[in-house]
């Protein structure tokens, strides 16, 4: 990752007092240590950010400062700390039915399918989007129990674990429409009330599991009916991006999507790809294919 020049304001902030010595090169290594291992490119503005959520480890660690922190990890004695570093850095925000747009679409794209049909939700978070996946699925095959499964993975075990156990707050879902609420959410009672639980059927269809985008082996297996693959890109670099992306074509069914999120734009970045809707791609062969059969028939 190419350093930037930080700006006077940028190097007053970081010089202001702290409990822990924070330096432009301290900043410029974690930059540099979360690119290499996860692929996430912080921008110059992230320095307080990196800065609040770093000095939690420090803390946790009984560290002193950031320079020995980083040394620890660097020289491989902090081995156990290297997922706690990649969580402090992820970003998760989601929620229920998030850019609802695109619900609509994979619902009319497995219609008429019959099973078992796989979904791969490739940056779960806390677990709001694979479940309203989940609750597509049900709606589209009428029933809580549909021929289909959902892979859900992330990178932050932290997210995973609030993810498979599937209890939220009620602000979580008030976006929600009551009938799905009625349909796929249990109310908590007693020390529970105030938070919700997605019903059962719905959390076996899901299956969480860790894994890291930049790994050289990915510990699931298509094909794919669909992939989502929302708001994450944006935190890798072009590159980053083409080679992720020429991951997904072998693990998907010939007339699978790929949805994107709202910022995210994969035309300028891979070929392999076309344009099927607003932030929703198909693979290009087979919209190349399904384009010269239309025009044959015609």
């Amino acid at each position: 990752m190419a350093k930037t020049d930080l700006t006077a304001e940028t190097q007053n902030n970081l010089k202001s007092p702290k409990e822990f010595d924070f330096t432009s090169r301290d900043f410029e290594r974690v930059r540099a240590l979360i690119y290499q291992r996860a692929g996430i490119s912080l921008a110059a503005s992230k320095q307080e950010m990196v800065y609040s959520r770093i000095a939690r480890r420090l803390r946790a660690t009984g560290m002193t400062s950031f320079a020995a922190y980083l040394d620890w990890l660097e020289t491989g004695k902090g081995d156990d700390e290297w997922e706690a570093f990649t969580n402090a850095l992820t970003t998760n925000l989601t929620s229920f039915f998030r850019e609802g747009q695109h619900f609509p679409i994979l619902a009319t794209h497995l219609k008429g399918k019959k099973g078992p049909l796989t979904i791969w939700c490739s940056a779960s978070s806390t677990g709001e989007e694979p479940y309203s996946i989940a609750m597509t699925l049900c709606e589209v095959f009428g029933t809580l129990t549909p021929p289909a499964h959902v892979i859900a993975t992330d990178i932050d075990t932290n997210v995973l674990a609030t993810a498979q156990m599937g209890i939220y707050a009620k602000d979580r879902i008030e976006k929600m429409t009551p009938e799905r609420v009625k349909r796929f959410m249990l109310n908590g009672k007693g020390s529970q009330a105030g938070l919700v639980r997605v019903r059962p059927e719905l959390r076996e269809m899901v299956t969480f599991k860790q894994l890291n985008l930049l790994a050289d082996n990915w510990a699931i297996r298509g094909p794919f009916d669909a992939i989502f693959c929302r708001n994450v890109m944006i935190y890798f670099d072009k590159p980053t991006q083409g080679k992720i992306l020429s991951r997904f074509v072998p693990l998907m069914k010939p007339d699978a999507l790929l949805f994107a999120g709202h910022s995210e734009n994969f035309m300028y970045v891979s070929d392999a790809f076309k344009l099927r809707g607003k932030t929703v791609y198909q693979l290009a062969d087979h919209a190349e294919s399904a384009g010269q059969l239309r025009s044959h028939l015609a």
